[in-house]
């Protein structure tokens, strides 16, 4: 019985830090950056695009597909970024857990 209330326990105290987590998230933002700097994206934790610079050099008639690769690239820049810290604060927090490799959280 006493496992069981030890496993209650380490239930609800993971449950807290997925949510304080979760939150820690949500208040990040990123930059991604592409084409030496000229493009940037930043976005938030969960993928919300918050802004977009682009340098005036770019804003060429004949450069409108460089440009338009350039703000994908950036914007998956800042993805990478973000999906790297979520992985980095999810490993921190499941430290010690038997938890199978690969299960990806939070669920």
């Amino acid at each position: 019985m006493r496992d069981i209330m030890g496993m209650m326990g380490k239930v609800k105290e993971m449950q807290a830090k997925m949510e304080k987590m979760q939150a820690e998230i949500a208040a990040l933002e990123v930059e991604g950056k592409s084409g030496g700097g000229l493009v940037s994206v930043t976005m938030t934790g969960k993928g919300e695009l918050k802004g977009i610079k682009i340098d005036p050099s770019l804003f060429k008639e004949e450069e409108v597909e460089i440009l338009e690769d350039l703000i994908v690239a950036a914007h998956k820049d800042a993805k990478d970024k973000a999906e790297s810290v979520m992985a980095e604060k999810t490993k921190e927090m499941t430290a010690g857990l038997p938890i199978p490799p690969g299960m990806k959280l939070p669920f």
